[in-house]
This record gives structure tokens, sequence and C-alpha cells, in this order.
């Protein structure tokens, strides 16, 4: 009888122990980061009154005999299920979406405690705390890498009030950009300037400022409204510099002339070759205009025709004005040619476009590749038809344009009577065409220039692409440079691609380079011819503020990979940039913080600048039913839970960490509220078992009675 009484009070102890965990269950509803809890029941066994037997012959096996003694809670179980994340207005509140705990330490990291609860906030100390003051554990920026390493041990969070972060002098950076590859551009400057009387040709020319720069290559110029000249090689034009008119003297009946109209000096084009001889007896009168008859007799195939005066003077005339391929009219005289001596004042010299040579050639004619050669033949060329001591200049100016000076009145000078007209010669194997972009630049130099004369020849303006990126960098002390590169397109080669000449420049009295001018340096870029890059040079710049700051700062530049399309390339697109960075900044004060989902403590500061200045650690457990709990939210690592195992959030199945929001209680309260009403009725039900066994006993005495 005893033995009931027991049992109902074993009932009543055990449905106790879960009225006092589902009570405190609903006590932390609203406790941050609450995991609830569950009393787990079993029962007790206490006496055995009979054993099991087996079956023996026709006999069949009993079943034990076995009385319970009542039950017991055996065990707690937490259940960590995920609670529901509520947004709040705090910066530092975090929620962990996911597996894991929280690091803190109550010691400086002597021991550690683990929490879900992620209400911190820092102290007046800079420690980045939860509401039992205990200092949250992760990684700290290292102040030489400027890098959080997730891989040291962790240490409590310490972010000093009033940080402020020191200049970072510039060490890289990096451009993205198109040069435009394609015949029609929009980005171009004028070809630079070259002085009169420089001997300098191909590569070196100056520029405004007498330094020595390449003039670039005509062939991959454009004209003034951004078209491709495109020059072929052997393309060009004729020059001549005085009147195709000549007066040669009287003729004597007793000579012969024999004169030679050549289209090509290679060439001797049968039929324009006129051969007279002196008649017996003739006049002079009649000898000259057998000449001229006979000169005129192939105007239409040479171009040049001949009239005599009343004194017997014979002008011959090249008018260049004939529309075959034959207009552009070498004249040669033979010697003895009946007075017939002054040939240079007929002869026209071909320009032609030679993009890997810059020699003179045979017979006057010159081949050019720059601006600096085209120049110096003309000049060379203009003052042979003088005399050497002539003072007419040809330089090339600001705004790319070649201009033509006559100024003085000496005995070598002479009235200048430009004329430029288009070379071609279809009848070559060649078959050279005229380029009539670079024929238009060049025949606005037409023109008459007496000599001692104020006027001025000029052609129209020669440009190369271009195009200019230019980016803040910093010194160590955090003064910013403006640094600017100007690229600017050079030559072009069939087989391997094209070349840029690349102007890097930082305002005085900053200097990037050892020789004057010591604010500018000069490289290039190269692409291949699928507009891919390269290679360039120089990699870097050593840059020196002269401001006090230090000296000799590398700057590395960052162009992109080599036969790769991941920085500078040359397409038949826009020259444009797409991208360019640097990694310095000037010093700053710390003015916010917040925090990534990789629990990393990102600063703001008011020089722009955002950086990580640490990390939140995260554990991991076994077995997260085996921890402890000490209150407060805090719990501790037991012999069942295992070992933690730290990281970082997102990681190796820890959770990722949200910011601005709280973990809620997992608590549900109609879970909670229907499993009061389950204990009660346990509890009244043990409590009648108790009753009624007391109303046998005393059936039991009474009997005595």
């Amino acid at each position: 009888m005893l033995k009931s009484l027991f049992s109902g009070v074993s009932g009543l102890q055990s449905h106790q122990v879960a009225m006092d965990v589902e009570s405190n269950n609903i006590a932390n509803v609203n406790t941050v980061g609450f995991k609830y809890s569950r009393a787990n029941f079993s029962d007790l066994l206490a006496q055995t009154k009979a054993i099991a037997t087996a079956p023996q012959g026709q006999l069949g096996g009993k079943n034990p005999v076995q009385v319970g003694l009542g039950s017991t809670v055996n065990s707690m179980t937490r259940i960590f299920a995920q609670g529901s994340v509520q947004n709040s207005d705090k910066n530092t509140d975090m929620a962990i979406q996911g597996d894991g705990f929280f690091i803190i330490s109550p010691d400086g990291g002597n021991t550690y405690k683990y929490t879900r609860a992620g209400d911190f906030k820092f102290d007046a100390g800079g420690n980045f705390v939860d509401n039992n003051g205990f200092i949250a554990q992760g990684w700290l920026r290292d102040p030489v890498t400027g890098k959080v390493d997730s891989t040291a041990p962790i240490q409590d969070i310490n972010i000093p009030p009033g940080l402020t972060t020191p200049a970072q002098p510039t060490q890289e950076v990096v451009l993205k950009a198109n040069l435009n590859s394609g015949p029609i551009v929009e980005s171009y400057s004028p070809a630079y300037k070259v002085a009169s009387g420089a001997d300098n040709v191909q590569p070196a020319a100056v520029d405004a400022n007498g330094n020595a720069v390449n003039s670039g290559d005509i062939g991959v110029m454009f004209n003034e409204v951004g078209e491709a000249f495109s020059l072929q090689k052997n393309q060009g034009v004729w020059i001549s510099f005085k009147s195709s008119v000549a007066d040669p003297g009287t003729v004597s009946s007793a000579e012969d002339m024999t004169a030679h109209f050549n289209v090509d000096p290679e060439l001797n084009i049968s039929g324009n070759q006129v051969s007279i001889s002196a008649s017996a007896g003739a006049t002079v009168a009649e000898t000259a205009n057998n000449y001229v008859a006979a000169i005129n007799a192939q105007s239409a195939v040479t171009g040049v025709s001949a009239s005599v005066d009343s004194s017997n003077h014979i002008t011959l005339t090249n008018t260049n004005g004939n529309a075959s391929a034959s207009h552009n009219i070498d004249f040669v005289i033979d010697s003895g040619g009946g007075g017939l001596t002054d040939a240079s004042a007929l002869t026209a010299h071909r320009y032609q476009y030679n993009p890997n040579s810059a020699a003179n050639t045979a017979g006057g004619d010159k081949t050019f590749t720059t601006m600096a050669d085209l120049r110096k033949w003309m000049e060379d060329e203009a003052r042979n038809q003088g005399g050497a001591t002539n003072g007419i200049t040809i330089e090339v100016t600001d705004q790319g344009k070649f201009l033509v000076k006559n100024p003085n009145d000496g005995a070598d000078d002479y009235d200048m009577n430009l004329k430029i007209t288009a070379y071609s010669d279809k009848r070559s194997s060649t078959s050279i065409v005229e380029n009539e972009r670079f024929t238009r630049n060049m025949e606005a130099l037409n023109s008459v220039l007496p000599k001692k004369t104020t006027g001025k020849a000029y052609s129209q303006s020669f440009n190369a692409a271009t195009h200019s990126s230019s980016i803040d960098i910093f010194d160590s002390l955090g003064s910013k440079h403006t640094l600017r590169m100007e690229f600017r397109k050079v030559s072009v080669d069939q087989n391997t691609g094209s070349k840029w000449d690349m102007l890097i420049s930082v305002p005085n009295p900053a200097t990037i380079d050892t020789t004057m001018p010591y604010n500018e340096k000069r490289g290039s870029v190269r692409f291949n011819n699928d507009g891919s890059l390269a290679t360039y040079n120089p990699p870097n710049v050593s840059f020196s503020g002269n401001n006090g700051s230090a000296p000799d700062q590398q700057v590395n530049l960052s162009f992109g990979t080599a036969n790769k399309f991941d920085g500078m390339t040359s397409f038949d697109s826009r020259s444009a940039t797409s991208g360019i960075s640097q990694d310095g900044y000037t010093g700053g004060d710390l003015v916010g913080i917040r925090i990534d989902q990789s629990g990393t403590l990102v600063g703001s500061f008011s020089n722009g600048r955002s950086f990580g200045l640490a990390q939140v650690a995260m554990a991991k457990f076994t077995n997260n039913e085996g921890l402890a709990t000490e209150g407060g939210n805090v719990f501790i690592q037991t012999a069942n839970s295992g070992d933690p195992i730290i990281g970082t959030a997102a990681t190796a199945g820890r959770g990722f960490i949200q910011s601005a929001a709280l973990e809620a209680s997992n608590v549900d309260l109609s879970r909670a509220l229907t499993q009061l009403i389950i204990i009660q009725r346990g509890f009244q039900a043990n409590g009648k078992t108790i009753t009624t066994s007391d109303q046998l006993l005393q059936t039991l005495i009474g009997l005595k009675q």
C-alpha cells in the first residue's frame, strides 16, 4: 500500500520539475537568444516479484512480475532551434543565422564563454562587450599589413575611442581603358611641334618645350575631322618650289636639244622623249619654233607646253594639270641642250611614305616616316633650289601644321611658287594609288611666296589619336598629387599590332624622373593585332612629392596582363577609360562602424575610406546540448559538449551574421501553454493517487476497530 503512496509522490515531484522547466521557458519568452528546454521523464523500477521463466516441455514460459515505484526526471534537453531574427536600429547588434556561438571572455581571454545573444556595444575603453560586460573575442587589424588575419589566435576586440588612420601612400595605380584602333577617332591632338632647321629625323624631334620626343608616324595620323590617312608604303605627293617656267636663253641654229619628260625617273616611257636637230641654213627663230612644235605635240601626254617670244626665248611650263597618271612630271634636260640649262626650275620631286625607313633616295626624291622627316626633306629641297644660304624655313606648328616662310632677300633667295600634287603610278607593278586625305592636307600649302614677304603658307592639321586619364595619388603625408597618363598613337605594324607613346606627368614640384623634365616620364604601350595588351613600359614610377613626404615612393602601374583583355585594350571603338583606381589615402578620423555578414567590424573614416578593424570569432560545438548555462544568456563548455571549433562566420558549418538585428527567444507560447495544461493534469492525477491510497489505508485501519 505504501508503494502507491511513494509512486504518487514521485509523480508529483517529477511534474513539479517539469512545471519549473516550463515556467522558466515562459519567463524567458522575450529573452534575446534564449533556447527553451524540456524535462524528460523516466519510470522507476524498484521491485521484481517474479522473474521470467522459459517454456519447459508442455509448460509455457512466464513473463516477469515487476512493480514500478513511480517516475523521475532523468534529463533536460535544451532545444537549439533557430529563433526569429528581429531588426533593430543598433549597428552593433548581431544575430546568428544558423549554427554557432559568439565567444566572450570575462578575463582577457583566459577563459571563454559562449552566447547566442548578440546585444553588443562599445564601453568607455573601446571594448566590444555584451550586457554582462564580457568582451567579445575575435581578430584585430594588423597595423603593418592592414589586414585582419583570421588564422591568428583570438583576442579581446578593442577599438580605441577617437581612432584615426594615418595616411597611406599610393603603391599601385590600376587602369582599364580602350585606345581606339579604328579609322575614325573622336579624341585626337596635333602632331608635335618641330622647329625649322632641326637636323634630327626619325625617331627624334622636339616638343614645344624643346624636349626630345618622337614626332609620330604620319601613316597613323588623322586629319582635322579625325579621319585616318592610313598611308601605305610609297604613297605620297609631288612637291616643287619654283614656278614651272624656264627662260633658257637664245637658241642658235647650230645647237641640238634633247629633253626627257619622265613619269618616273626609273621608267623612261617610250614616246615621251623629244629630240630635235637644227636644220642646215635654218634661222634661230625657225629652230626655236621647231622645238616648241615638237614639245607641244606631246603636251597631252607629258603635261608640258612650250612657247617662244620675239627674242627667241623658249618658255617651258609644267602645268601638272593632265588627268592621266603621267601628270607628275620630272623634267630633265640633257647636257648641251640648246641653252636650256635651268632644269631645276622644272623639277618636282616625289616625297613617299615608308613606315620602316627615312633614308634619302637617289635622284633627289625623298622617303619619310615622321613629321620630322618630311619637314626636314622639304626644307632641304626648298633651300637647294636657290642656294644654301637662302632664308626659307619650314616648321611644324603647335597646331600640327606645316608652316612655310620666305622672309629674306639675299642673293640666294628666290620667289617661291609652292606646288603640291598627288603622287600615283597606276602603271607600276604595285599600282600606287593617290592617298586623297593626305594629299588634301598637303595641298593647302599651294601658294606663291615672293622673297622678303610676311606671307606664310600653312598645311591642314596633322593629328595623332590620343587619350588621357588622370587620378589623384597620395604621398606619405596624405597630400594629393594628380598623376596624368597621356597616350598617343605613333605606329602600326601589320604583323604585330600598334604602338602608343605614353607620357606620365605630375605637377611641380613633384618628380618622377631623374632627367629633365623631372616631373614627366615617357614610355610606351604595345598591343597585339587582336587588340589585347602586349607589353608596356615603365612598369612603375619613383615618385617624390618634394614637400617633406618620403622620397622615392614606388608606384606600380597595372595596365593588365600580357595577351589578355583584363586591362588596357585597343579595339575599333571609342577611346575611353572604363576603370581607374589607386590604393592610397589621406589620414582620417573614425566616424562610424558597421558589421558585415562575416562578422567584420568595418570602420568608416572621415577621409572616405572604409576597411575592416576587427572580426568577430564564432565557435561551433559537436554537441550543443552538452553546453551548460550560467545565466545571463551565457553557456560554458562541458565534458560532453566537445571542444569549440573556432573560425569565422559563414564557414565550416557556422552560420552567418546579420547586423543591426537580434535573435529572439525560440520559446513558442502556444506550445508552452499547452504543455502547462498537460503538466497540470499529470500533477492532479498523481495527487489523486495519494488521496486514494490514503482512503485504502483508512479502511485497513478500520478493520481493527
